[in-house]
């Protein structure tokens, strides 16, 4: 009987990831506009490649479901990070949140 529940679990499981997986994939001009927009924009704090910048947050390493999070930050500023919102619009944020998560 726990094998039924575990192999249940693992098959839920699997199902759960690859959902997951298949919310995040975006479209390549979008990942292509949010790596123009990174390039104009982020770049300076957060690095080449989003990584282990001295100052701010280590984008490689920030949650891939946390989109709202993601949003929220760049568009109304958090910590020492200023607001974005007025500089870049929604659809470059959302581009922002796929060449994030699509990696470079």
């Amino acid at each position: 009987m726990k094998l039924i529940y575990f192999f249940s679990f693992a098959l839920f499981g699997a199902g759960a990831i690859a959902g997951h997986a298949k919310a995040q994939q975006f479209p390549p001009e979008q990942v292509k506009q949010g790596a123009a927009i990174y390039a104009a924009n982020c770049v300076t704090c957060h690095g080449e490649h989003m990584k282990n910048p001295p100052w701010a947050i280590d984008l490689a390493t920030f949650p891939r479901d946390a989109r709202t999070r993601f949003i929220d930050s760049v568009t109304y500023g958090v910590r020492n990070m200023p607001p974005w919102g007025d500089v870049i619009k929604p659809d470059g944020i959302a581009a922002l949140w796929a060449y994030l998560v699509a990696g470079e």
